[in-house]
């Protein structure tokens, strides 16, 4: 197997030989106790690693190795090894991938770049569950898919497009003479398993969200009662599985089956309750792939329901800011192995507003409220959670539109300009202490 990461490396101009980083290791925090060796980077500002040369943040990645620091990187990487029901305890931490791209003029481009440049910032996976990186973005948006704009036009995340390769956002087109956008995909992916993180993307379910491209033809609009068209859903599901991702979250889930449909927010028709347990069970059979992940936005109340169709965490059933609910539920749910209803810390709709002091005892709630660590619920974040956005912004704004920051029209400055400043660092500082002590259970 070709090493993909030096692939990488010497695409991006790079020799191949790795050098201990120094300033990783005098940033990095630890895990309390036997988790001492799982280390990543906080107390910093995203742009910090964001503006970094990618061999730089390779090196970094290797320096905060729990092994031996290599030289080179390690030709086989696999994933960290949770069993095949992982997902059922996971942590889910979404990084909007194209909200921190390279944004140059009024274009938008590199994403997957900068997903592994914030790696060394993202706490590794604890003894005993895993931490998992969701990814916003990896197919085409219906609007302005390569473009920024102003915050008040259209550019949503929500409206994707299938069967037409994947986004410019995402891809690093001045790679792709000398490595394709799926090995781009794999190699991201071999760095998030060598950091100790699992995986996983968004998905958009609801039909009228979703086209279909054809060459020379207009768009066609995507329905579940058209076969072909649930045929390309599963495929293009499996397509990202076969790069590495191992863990999908379906937006409005919930609602399937025309479930609870007066809270119902997205446009179009969505699966039927056995459609998707044919889709999901389809997923894991093409893919040859017994842990995956899937899970479902607010699918949670009916907990058989969701268990059956498939899915093995849902989100926002348990109120997050009373730590003795939290671990009353996950109590309750102890016996349920392969799926479990969830908290959360915010989610794609959040529009801001929550202090620092509700955010941060929402993850201890998330990361400690439990009897034993065996029975921890699911939990889901957003990148927000981590690194704060600056004030005038939040995250479901940049789900919506894709605006750049930046006063000179530099990637450097949209960077700099996106989060927060030094209470940001501070706060980020405080996510860090938490983590390093949940580490060890």
């Amino acid at each position: 197997m070709e090493n993909l990461v030096n692939k990488l490396l010497l695409a991006n101009g790079s020799n191949l030989i790795l050098h201990f980083n120094k300033w990783a290791e005098e940033k990095a925090y630890h895990g309390v106790g036997d988790a001492y060796k799982k280390k990543w980077i906080a107390n910093i500002l995203p742009f910090e690693l964001l503006s970094k040369n990618l061999k730089t943040i390779i090196e970094m990645v290797m320096t905060l190795s729990e092994g031996e620091i290599y030289k080179s990187f390690p030709d086989n990487i696999d994933t960290p090894n949770y069993g095949d029901n992982w997902g059922r305890n996971a942590n889910y931490i979404e990084i909007n991938n194209r909200a921190i791209a390279s944004m140059e003029r009024n274009l938008c481009r590199d994403g997957i770049l900068s997903a592994i440049k914030i790696l060394p910032a993202i706490p590794p996976s604890a003894k005993s569950w895993a931490n998992c990186i969701i990814l916003s973005q990896i197919y085409p948006n219906i609007f302005g898919d390569g473009y920024n704009k102003l915050a008040n036009e259209e550019n949503s995340i929500y409206g994707m497009k299938l069967n037409a390769g994947y986004s410019k956002n995402i891809v690093a087109e001045k790679f792709l003479q000398k490595i394709s956008a799926d090995e781009q995909f794999k190699a991201f992916n071999y760095l998030a398993h060598f950091r100790g993180l699992k995986t996983g993307f968004r998905m958009i379910i609801s039909e009228d969200q979703l086209k279909i491209a054809h060459e020379n033809q207009d768009d066609e609009n995507f329905r579940w009662t058209n076969q072909e068209h649930v045929e390309l859903f599963i495929n293009s599901c499996v397509n990202l599985i076969n790069l590495g991702f191992e863990a999908i979250f379906f937006d409005s889930a919930k609602h399937i089956g025309g479930y609870d449909m007066n809270n119902y927010t997205g446009v179009g028709a969505l699966p039927e309750y056995y459609q998707m347990q044919y889709v999901l069970d389809e997923i894991r059979s093409r893919s040859k792939n017994t842990h995956l992940s899937f899970i479902g936005e607010k699918s949670s109340e009916d907990f058989e329901r969701y268990r059956l169709m498939g899915l093995n965490a849902g989100t926002a059933f348990v109120p997050v800011d009373d730590f003795s609910t939290v671990k009353y539920w996950s109590d309750k749910q102890k016996y349920l192995r392969n799926f479990a209803a969830g908290v959360e810390v915010s989610n794609d709709n959040d529009e801001g507003g929550r202090s620092f002091e509700e955010r941060l005892n929402r993850i201890n709630s998330c990361l400690f409220g439990f009897t034993l660590a065996s029975d921890k619920l699911p939990s889901f974040m957003q990148m927000e959670d981590l690194f704060p956005l600056r004030y005038d912004t939040n995250t479901h704004l940049l789900m919506m539109a894709n605006p750049s920051y930046s006063t000179d029209e530099t990637p450097q400055s949209h960077w700099e300009n996106l989060f927060t400043k030094e209470d940001g660092r501070n706060y980020n500082h405080q996510v860090g202490e938490i983590f390093a002590h949940a580490l060890n259970l």
